[in-house]
């Protein structure tokens, strides 16, 4: 309505300070989304007669609120709509993906706004700096202001040119919760949960999106892990020492099942559809030794020449390095090494520790946890490569298969 994201993100607050001081004494309301936005209206209203003229936009906001007033909820008048997103924030983040923004002002803002993510997980999550996230988000809404863009549910093919930056929001929402860049857990189950609710509903809204299926079969088949992958105190359970017996067997199959609906589409497969197609390889393995770490390793390659990027590549360094042998694996890992993409990156060195454990040299493999430990915001993580690196130091050598190469093998960022 205001047509200016920063004074909505006012708005909003001001319209959650007044519940803060109000319900205590009233009570919560039975529709408590609705008495914010009634506030958040009213403020809206205040504001223009307080800054601006009255022409136009008041009158156009006196003239909703009447409407609001005598019509039925658009959610309901328009139930019988297939196209409809009826999902609150999965149309926000339709409504934030704005063609007028580039592909990474529009993800970097609508997942500081309604992803639930800090601007320093964006950041990670980019492998940029913090600084250049913020600014992203501050031109990005300075763009959408200036621009006057409406703040609306586009259709059809309007739509489908935002489908490929909603599906990437979700990722990098799904993605920080699996596992976490920072904080004092491995897992927030909240941000994975939230990402497959929305997913699955889109699924729904774009049934013909091969893509959509590929996501949706690749959180599927990530969750089926989440019981297994930490554990008695919250400390990382590597992918190849889970308990498989702990593994979510109707997750599972509900990600196979988008899977192979993706792969019936037909098409060349995407970025996402190669991805759960890798991760449908660890889920069929009964036990981590009968993993097909050859078939992985060729689909890393495929990913590669789809969405080409340094960590792709490192990925695809722990694949070959499974299949083909550490020597080679090490090999891929040096060709990326002195991209800047990675630099501070802490699964870099994480990964080269457990290729040169594999390799027999201790000393060089110590050194690279302890780079990798000093290098992430995760404190379980961290802890985890410490401990590993101290074995290391105990034991001579430790067998490498460690935490720093799961999560890179499951992880595509």
């Amino acid at each position: 309505m205001v047509n200016d994201v920063g004074l909505a993100e006012e708005l909003a607050q001001d319209a959650l300070v007044a519940a803060l001081e109000q319900w205590p004494e009233s009570g919560v309301p039975d529709n408590p989304g609705a008495w914010l936005m009634a506030v958040g209206k009213r403020r809206a209203i205040d504001r223009i007669r307080r800054d601006r003229s009255l022409d136009g936009k008041l009158a156009e906001l006196g003239h909703r609120r009447e409407a609001e007033a005598h019509d039925p909820p658009s959610e309901f008048a328009a139930a019988e709509d297939p196209e409809r997103i009826e999902d609150d924030v999965l149309r926000l983040i339709f409504t934030a993906c704005h063609p007028v923004l580039s592909a990474r002002a529009r993800t970097a803002l609508t997942l500081r706004m309604l992803g639930g993510l800090s601007t320093d997980e964006i950041a990670r999550a980019f492998l940029v700096g913090e600084a250049t996230v913020a600014q992203r988000i501050v031109r990005a809404k300075r763009t959408l202001s200036e621009a006057g863009v409406p703040f609306e549910v586009p259709e059809g093919p309007d739509r489908a040119a935002r489908l490929a930056s909603v599906l990437e929001v979700l990722y990098l929402i799904f993605n920080e919760g699996y596992a976490a860049t920072a904080g004092d857990d491995w897992v927030r189950t909240d941000l994975c949960q939230e990402a497959l609710r929305l997913g699955r509903i889109l699924a729904g809204l774009a049934p013909r999106e091969p893509e959509v299926h590929g996501l949706v079969a690749l959180m599927e088949i990530q969750a089926s892990r989440s019981r297994a992958r930490t554990g008695p105190s919250g400390e990382p359970v590597p992918l190849l020492e889970q308990n498989r017996g702990r593994w979510d067997p109707l997750l599972i199959r509900r990600g196979f099942a988008a899977l192979l609906r993706a792969k019936e589409l037909g098409g060349t497969p995407g970025p996402y559809v190669l991805q759960a197609a890798i991760a449908a390889c660890h889920a069929r393995a009964r036990t981590a030794a009968d993993t097909d770490w050859t078939q992985i390793a060729a689909l890393y390659e495929v990913l590669a020449g789809t969405a080409p990027s340094p960590v792709v590549e490192l990925n695809r360094a722990v694949a070959v390095g499974m299949a083909h042998g550490p020597e080679r694996g090490l090999a891929l890992l040096d060709a990326v090494a002195d991209d800047p993409a990675l630099r501070g990156y802490h699964l870099l060195p994480g990964v080269r520790g457990d290729l040169l454990a594999r390799l027999g040299r201790t000393a060089d493999a110590r050194a690279e946890f302890e780079r990798a430990a000093g290098l992430t915001r995760n404190e379980p993580e961290r802890r985890a490569l410490l401990d590993r690196a101290a074995r290391l130091a105990a034991a001579g050598m430790h067998e490498g298969r460690g935490t720093a190469t799961d999560r890179a093998e499951e992880e595509s960022r």
